[in-house]
Formats: C-alpha cells, sequence, structure tokens
C-alpha cells in the first residue's frame, strides 16, 4: 500500500507550530537526508540495483521548469515500493548509459524485456546497457503518431476555413453588409465544425456520442472540399486494430505491411511520415505481439511523481525531492 505524503507545512498547520522551521529540522536532522548515501551524487542520478527484474520500463518525466529526467522502473512492482531503478538527469545517451552501466552486468543480463518509446535515444540506451532483452515500442506511441497525422490534417483544413471566412467578411464589409456565416443542421459553422471535431477522430466511431456521430456525418459528408480526413480517420483506425485483433507476430507483420501500402497509395504527406517512423522501428513494434506488454507502467509511474510534485507545490531542492521520492518507491 502506497504511503501518502504530508507536507511539513500542513503538518505545522495542523498541529500550530511553525511549518517552515519543521521542515527544515526534518530535512537536516529528522529524516537521514543528510547521511543519505546518494547525496552527492543525487541531483544528476540516483541507483538502486537491487530493484531490477527481469521486466522493465524507460521513459523520460519533467521534474521542474520542464528539465528532463530519465527513469528506468521495475514493472513487476507495480508503481510500489521497489519500482525505482534509476532517475538519471537528461536524456543523452552518453549521459544515460554511463550511469546505467554502474550496474552489474549480471544483474544488466538478467533483464528480458525492456518496453520504450519511439525516441531514438531510448533505444539506443536499451541496446547499449541491456543487450539480452527483448525490446518493446510502446503501441500508443504508435498510434499516437497516426492520431497526430489527422490532426494534422484537420487544422491544416480548420486555417483554411478560417482564411475563407476572413475573406468572405472583409468582402461582405466593403459593400457595407453585415456577414453570417452559414451554419450546418447541427448549429456550427465550417471553423467551428473543424475545430469541434477533435475528440472524434482520436475516438472509435463505436464510442462516439450522439453529438459527435451527428458532427462525423456532416464532416465525412463534405467530401468533395475534405476528402482526406475521412480516409485518414479509417487508416488511423485501421492501424488500431492491428494491435487489438493480431495475436500472432507474424499475422501483425503481414496486416502492418498492408496498411503501409495503403497509406502508400494515399499519398497523405502526414501519414508518409508515420509509416516511415514504424518501418524504422518495426522490429521493435512487432515485438509488442509476444506478450502484449506497453510502457503504460512507466507513464503510470510518471503520473505519480507529477502529483507528488504537485502536493509540494513544485521542486525548490531537486536531491531532497528525490530522497523523499525514492523513500517510497525505492
Amino acid at each position: 500500500m502506497d504511503t501518502l505524503p504530508v507536507s511539513c507545512k500542513l503538518l505545522g498547520l495542523l498541529f500550530g507550530v511553525n511549518g517552515e522551521l519543521l521542515e527544515r529540522q526534518y530535512r537536516n536532522h529528522l529524516s537521514g537526508y543528510m547521511s543519505w548515501n546518494q547525496l552527492s551524487h543525487a541531483e544528476e542520478w540516483v541507483l538502486f540495483e537491487k530493484n531490477i527484474g527481469p521486466y522493465v520500463g524507460i521513459d523520460e518525466v519533467s521534474l521542474s521548469q520542464g528539465e528532463l529526467y530519465t527513469i528506468l522502473i521495475n514493472k513487476e512492482k507495480r508503481g510500489r515500493s521497489g519500482s525505482i531503478i534509476a532517475i538519471i538527469k537528461g536524456t543523452d545517451v552518453r549521459t544515460v548509459t554511463s550511469v546505467l552501466l554502474k550496474l552489474s552486468r549480471r544483474r544488466r543480463f538478467q533483464v528480458r524485456e525492456i518496453t520504450l518509446d519511439m525516441a531514438p535515444n531510448m533505444e539506443q540506451t536499451a541496446r547499449i546497457c541491456f543487450p539480452a532483452a527483448r525490446r518493446v515500442t510502446d503501441r500508443f506511441h504508435v498510434q499516437k503518431l497516426a492520431y497526430e497525422a489527422v490532426q494534422e490534417m484537420r487544422v491544416k483544413a480548420r486555417w483554411e476555413a478560417l482564411d475563407e471566412e476572413s475573406i468572405q467578411m472583409a468582402h461582405a464589409r466593403a459593400c457595407g453588409k453585415i456577414y453570417h456565416a452559414p451554419v450546418f443542421e447541427n448549429g456550427d459553422s465550417r471553423k467551428q465544425l473543424l475545430a469541434r471535431s477533435i475528440y472524434l477522430l482520436y475516438k472509435k466511431e463505436s464510442l462516439w456520442t450522439e453529438s459527435q456521430r451527428v458532427r462525423a456525418g456532416i464532416l465525412f459528408r463534405l467530401f468533395r472540399e475534405y476528402p482526406d480526413i475521412k480516409k485518414a480517420y479509417y487508416l488511423s483506425m485501421r492501424l488500431g486494430l492491428i494491435y487489438h485483433q493480431c495475436r500472432h507476430k507474424d499475422v501483425a507483420l503481414t496486416r502492418l505491411a498492408r496498411w503501409y501500402d495503403e497509406v502508400d497509395k494515399s499519398g497523405f504527406l502526414a501519414f508518409g511520415r508515420v509509416a516511415r517512423s514504424i518501418q524504422t522501428h518495426y522490429l521493435e513494434i512487432i515485438n509488442f505481439f509476444e506478450k502484449r506488454s506497453t510502457n503504460a507502467a512507466s507513464e503510470s509511474f510518471n503520473a505519480k511523481i507529477k502529483n507528488f510534485r504537485a502536493q509540494f507545490r513544485g521542486v525548490k531542492d531537486k536531491a531532497f525531492f528525490l530522497y523523499r521520492l525514492t523513500k517510497i518507491y525505492a
């Protein structure tokens, strides 16, 4: 069961003592922070070799002011004590690997699988530090690329609609008339329709609400003006179906090849970038279909860190923040 962190200022408020003084006393005398064996390098890296397991996840997280740290966790601990293996300042391959290689070779070769996103630095780090591990690209990052390609096309169409409306408004003003934007049966103007379609293009058709169903019907009906958005939406959904339906690597590889051909025939520049990324990482992407492993544990742990940070209203002392974090999760 997770320990619920409480700030010293809150304790001071509850018990009628000086919260700032209590915080200093806790930091310097009561917590054990000053005798922490990792204090000398805590702002740069912390390492807990004993927490390594066969299944790990690697990701990046921001501690404060957008400064990124690489975090390696034991997925079998499910976000509880013993989860943190390493937290390293930065995402540079040389920096991260120099710390992770401090782990014993025997421990590193115990790792059987590592899940990660599509960032080249993560893939290179995993390959150097855990050569015996199967690398698995997180399915949600792959699907997100396809969804973002659809959104890119929607945003482009919205800018075109805004430009068209501005021209019509200027023309009406020049003629001394009041411009009224035409609206569809659901009350949306063209630019509103494109702006409000953002969420429905992320969702499967079966999950649309009634208003989203109506809006999608109007958007897809404008086939002469926006033929690409409908095609792109169903392309992104078919990629999701491959992940949902396939249970074997060979089948998934065949269906991905067919999907790649569809993208190639579509001629969509945004999807061309997605297809090239998938082609570059296809070995790690196909590994998902062995055990259907994702990097959700790392994403969930990142959320825990952000929540922990929010409870203390930010990070003033990074080393002390990491000490408190590792006391709970390492």
